[in-house]
C-alpha cells in the first residue's frame, strides 16, 4: 500500500507514496500537463488546421489541412486517454510514437522549397523538446508501475474478483488523533457524510452490508449496496459494491500510527467505474468532480472533524464571487454594536 507520508498535516499524495511526501519523482503531474497540452494542440489542429500549418511553415492546401485534422484527432485521443487514467503509461508512450511521426513529417517538409524552412526547423526543435518530456514521463510512469505492482496484487486479492479496473486513486493524510479513535469514527459509516462531500447518506443494513447514496456529476444521484470485506480493528477496513450497483467500486482505508507521535496516517485506496465510462471520468475532471480531487477534499475535512469537531469553512465558501476578506455585513454590524 505504500509508506506513511512524512509531510505537513494537510498534504496528500496520489499513486505510490514517495517517502518525502511529494510527487516530484513520479510522472503524475507531468502526465496531466501533457494530457492537457495534447487536448489544446488537438483542438487547434482540428478547428484551425490552416493556421497551424502556416505556423509550422507548411504550405496551406487541402492535403495539409486534412493531415493537420488527422493529427489533431490523434492528439485529442491521446489527451483524453492520459487524463482518464491514474497511471497512463501506454498513452504517454503513444504520444512518443506520435512525436516520431511528426518529426518525420517535418523532416520531409524541409526538402520542399514551397515551405518556410525557418518555421519548420523551429517547429521540429519544439517537437524534439516535447518528445524528451514524453520519454521522461513514460519512463517515470513505467518505473512507478513496477514499484507498486506487488502492492496492487495484494490489494486485489483482498478486494476480490469484483474489484473494478476503471479508475484507481490512492491518497493519504496525517490526522492528529490516535488510530483507535480515527478507526472508530470511520467504522461508524453514518459518520462518513460528515466529511465526504459527495455522499448524501449511508444506511447500515446489517453487520456487513450498507446502502450508500451519493451525488454524481450534472446534479444526479446514484445508490448502491456495499459489503465490508475486511475489518481489522484500529488498522484496516475494506469494502466492495454488491452486484448491480449504480457505481461499481471497491476500496480500503488503513490506519497506521504516524512517526513522531503525530497521530494517525490515514491511507485511502479507491477503485471505481465511472457511470459514463472513460469519457465520464474526463468530463468529471473538467468540472472539478474527479475522484482524486474529491478524496483530497474528503481527507482534509476528516482531519478537521477529528481535530476540531467540525469542518472549517473559508470565507470564500460563504460568500459567492469576489469579496474582501472580512466578516459579512450582518455580523460586522453586530460586532460594531457590541463594541459601542
Amino acid at each position: 500500500m505504500g509508506t506513511a507520508v512524512e509531510a505537513a498535516p494537510y498534504r496528500t499524495t496520489g499513486g505510490r507514496y514517495p517517502r518525502d511526501g511529494t510527487r516530484a519523482r513520479d510522472g503524475g503531474g507531468l502526465a496531466n500537463a501533457l494530457g492537457w497540452f495534447s487536448i489544446g494542440l488537438g483542438l487547434a489542429q482540428v478547428v484551425s488546421p490552416d493556421g497551424v500549418a502556416r505556423f509550422v511553415g507548411l504550405q496551406d492546401n487541402s492535403r495539409t489541412r486534412s493531415l493537420m485534422r488527422a493529427i489533431g484527432v490523434r492528439e485529442l485521443t491521446a489527451g483524453v486517454g492520459i487524463l482518464s487514467r491514474e497511471r497512463p503509461t501506454g498513452w504517454v508512450w503513444a504520444r512518443v510514437a506520435g512525436d516520431v511521426m511528426d518529426l518525420a513529417l517535418l523532416g520531409s517538409a524541409l526538402g520542399n522549397d514551397d515551405n518556410e524552412r525557418d518555421r519548420t526547423v523551429a517547429a521540429a526543435a519544439a517537437v524534439l523538446g516535447v518528445t524528451a518530456l514524453d520519454v521522461v514521463c513514460g519512463g517515470r510512469l513505467a518505473g512507478q508501475g513496477k514499484a507498486s505492482a506487488a502492492d496492487a496484487v495484494g490489494e486485489d486479492r483482498v478486494l476480490g474478483a469484483q474489484a473494478p479496473s476503471g479508475v484507481h486513486v490512492r491518497k493519504s493524510i496525517t490526522v492528529n488523533r490516535p488510530p483507535e479513535e480515527v478507526y472508530a469514527f470511520w467504522r461508524d459509516f453514518q459518520n462518513l457524510p460528515r466529511f465526504m462531500s459527495h455522499l448524501e447518506s449511508v444506511e447500515v443494513l446489517d453487520d456487513r452490508r450498507s446502502r450508500w447514496t451519493a451525488r454524481a456529476p450534472a446534479g444526479r444521484t446514484v445508490s448502491w449496496e456495499a459489503e465490508t470485506t475486511d475489518d481489522q480493528p484500529n488498522e484496516r477496513i475494506a469494502w466492495r459494491s454488491l452486484p448491480d450497483a449504480g457505481v461499481t467500486n471497491s476500496g480500503s482505508v488503513r490506519f497506521a500510527r504516524a512517526p513522531g507521535r503525530r497521530g494517525t496516517e490515514v491511507v485511502v485506496d479507491l477503485r471505481y467505474e465511472p457511470p459514463a465510462g472513460t469519457l465520464g471520468a474526463v468530463v468529471a475532471k473538467l468540472f472539478g468532480e474527479e475522484p482524486s480531487q474529491q478524496i483530497n477534499g474528503d481527507l482534509r475535512r476528516l482531519k478537521q472533524v477529528m481535530e476540531t469537531g467540525e469542518v472549517v469553512h473559508s470565507d470564500a465558501s460563504i460568500h459567492k464571487g469576489p469579496h474582501p476578506a472580512q466578516p459579512d455585513a450582518t455580523r460586522a454590524g453586530a460586532l460594531s454594536t457590541e463594541a459601542r
